[in-house]
């Protein structure tokens, strides 16, 4: 069955939506989309990195990431301004990547690949790096999810609690670098940012608790995914974005029931 590429592309979506939905929640609480796609446009140093030493794509895309972002969370604890911390570290981390794979020697690589996705071309090997990276993910947000939530709501409380929110900044940052790494090949790094929040937004309104809210998100990619690759196979369109666009579609239902609900 895994044969078909269709129905390996189909798994491929649903891993990226299992893995996405738990931290878009916190993404969306925390007020930090900008933070995804930071972390996103930094795998693509992670790819000139692995083209250019030979290493292996993925332990160089998830390491590029996670030290992209904990820089910016360091930084943005000494008084700048995050907004503009993550502003210029999305774009010229983006840049620099692009150049980078340009310059390196008897490499011809297509970026369109790596910044909208290719899901169409999911291997069996891609295929378990996705949902062990999901599985990993969904470990770690389990994990210490009562203790994200408290971080999230007040750090004050968090260490009247006994935790550290920093602590919990890194797990929330590691994850992220696993969703980063492992999605890339799926809707590509300019499209991460956008299933990381527009499922946990779509959900929001029609949710009344935090854990009704992430199975929500994960409902929300699932069908995104699944309705962006079919309607991207009847249309003939670029298959990532077209999952982003299902996505921010159910947006626009669920915002506008829930505003007819309020009516």
């Amino acid at each position: 069955m895994l044969d078909d590429f269709l129905v390996r592309a189909a798994l491929a979506g649903l891993g990226v939506a299992v893995a996405a939905a738990p931290l878009g929640v916190f993404v969306v609480w925390r007020r930090m989309s900008y933070f995804g796609e930071a972390t996103a446009h930094a795998a693509v140093l992670g790819v000139a990195l692995a083209l250019g030493f030979s290493l292996p794509m993925m332990p160089a895309i998830l390491i590029v990431a996670l030290v992209m972002a904990r820089l910016v969370s360091q930084l943005a604890g000494r008084g700048h301004a995050m907004d503009t911390l993550l502003g210029v570290a999305a774009h010229s981390s983006l840049a620099a990547g692009l150049v980078a794979v340009a310059l390196l020697p008897e490499v011809r690589l297509d970026p369109m690949g790596y910044l909208f996705g290719d899901i169409l071309a999911v291997t069996r090997g891609d295929l378990a790096v996705i949902w062990g990276g999901a599985a990993l993910v969904l470990a770690l947000v389990c994990w210490r999810w009562q203790a994200l939530l408290t971080a999230t709501l007040s750090p004050d409380l968090a260490y009247a609690s006994g935790l550290d929110p920093r602590r919990e900044d890194l797990i929330l940052t590691l994850s992220l670098a696993i969703v980063v790494a492992v999605a890339i090949k799926v809707v590509g790094v300019l499209l991460i940012g956008a299933m990381l929040v527009i499922p946990a937004a779509a959900a929001r309104p029609l949710v009344r608790t935090p854990e009704a809210m992430a199975l929500g998100a994960g409902l929300v990619g699932a069908v995104a995914a699944l309705g962006g690759l079919g309607g991207a196979f009847v249309l003939d369109t670029p298959t990532g974005p077209t999952i982003v666009c299902a996505a921010a579609l159910i947006f626009a239902v669920t915002l506008t029931l829930s505003r007819l609900r309020r009516g």
